[in-house]
Parts: C-alpha cells; structure tokens; sequence
C-alpha cells in the first residue's frame, strides 16, 4: 500500500506553468476537465496558504529572444505567437493570479531556465515543489529534472498536467516521474492540504 502523501505547507509553493490561453486551446479537447482541477487546487492551496506561482512563457515583440537554431520557437516566432501583451499569451481567466501572486516569465522551456525562480523560492523558504502544466513534455519535464537537480522535493499532479500527445503524457507521468517526484491526483493533493 503507498504511503500517504504529506504536505509540509510552511516549505511548499504550487507552480502553475503555462496555462496560457493559446497553450490550454491546444489541449483542451482531450483535457475537458483540466481547468477545473487546476482552480480547486488553487483555491485549496490559497486557503491552506500555501503560495501559488505563474510561470508563463512570453517573448517580446519581434521574439528576439527565439534563435532560428532553436526548432520548438521558431515556429512560434514565425506565427508570431505567445508575445506579450496578446491575448494568446495570457494567463486562462479560470486560472489567473490574485493580487500579489507572482508571475514567473520565462524564454524557454523549463521554469527555472531564463528566470528568477530560484530567488523567489528561496525568499519564500521552499524546498517542495508542486507541479501542474501544459505541456508534460515540456515546461512540466524540463522543470522535474530541474528542481530534482537542485534538490527540491516534487509533487506532480497528473490530471493537472496535460500533452498534445496522450501516450507521451502517460508515459512520462507513470513511468519516467517516478524516479524523482511523486506524482498523484489532484484530490490525494487536496486531502493532504486538508483543503
């Protein structure tokens, strides 16, 4: 039998990564219930005062931060997409920040690369890492190798993550995760927060 998951709140922050209006539009057919679990956990984890943090993945005007040797922004350079101030770019109403929550922007993939995230973490004393994004493949493993590098200790919420590719998604949440994080529901999260 597994053991339960325990949340230490004073040393916790929940990383809500690219919930973006453009990104949430590409998997929300497959994912229809995926912005609900990610507010109720949101809403326990603001009520277990647990701190949320944005990450979201914006260039500027003319994307001179994407280089034509990187495949994934290129594209997006092309199409002109996720630049600031698009609606494309924001964060999804169903989701979005109350005051005072931060915003982390990135350039690339992963949440600490391109960011002030570990400056953040460390003025808010976190060592455990809560996790939910679009996409698995991308921000949510770019960001486990990361944290798990640094030590941090990580939850993935599986039904809060989500992938173009269904089977990418399973494979990476059932079989790759596990070696560094925990990754469970977003209602076994809620029940440790006692939310």
């Amino acid at each position: 039998m597994a053991e339960a998951l325990t949340i230490d709140r004073g040393q916790t922050a929940v990383l809500i990564m690219d919930y973006q209006n453009d990104i949430v539009g590409s998997v929300a057919a497959s994912y229809p219930h995926l912005l609900d679990r990610a507010a109720e956990v949101l809403r326990g984890a603001r009520r277990a005062g647990v701190p949320v943090i944005y990450v979201v993945v914006r260039f500027r005007p003319g994307h001179p931060e994407v280089s034509a040797r990187n495949k994934l922004f290129s594209a997006m350079k092309a199409s002109g997409r996720l630049a600031e101030g698009t609606p494309g770019a924001a964060i999804h109403d169903q989701v979005t920040p109350q005051a005072g929550e931060v915003v982390v922007t990135k350039r690339r993939v992963g949440a600490f690369s391109t960011t002030d995230m570990e400056t953040v973490l460390r003025a808010h004393n976190v060592t455990n890492l809560v996790l939910l994004g679009i996409a698995t493949s991308g921000v949510v493993l770019s960001t486990v190798r990361w944290a798990a590098d640094a030590d941090y200790s990580i939850t993935v919420l599986e039904d809060c993550c989500a992938d173009a590719d269904e089977e990418v998604h399973r494979v990476l949440t059932q079989k790759v995760f596990p070696r560094q994080t925990t990754v469970v529901q977003s209602q076994e999260f809620l029940r440790a927060l006692g939310a």
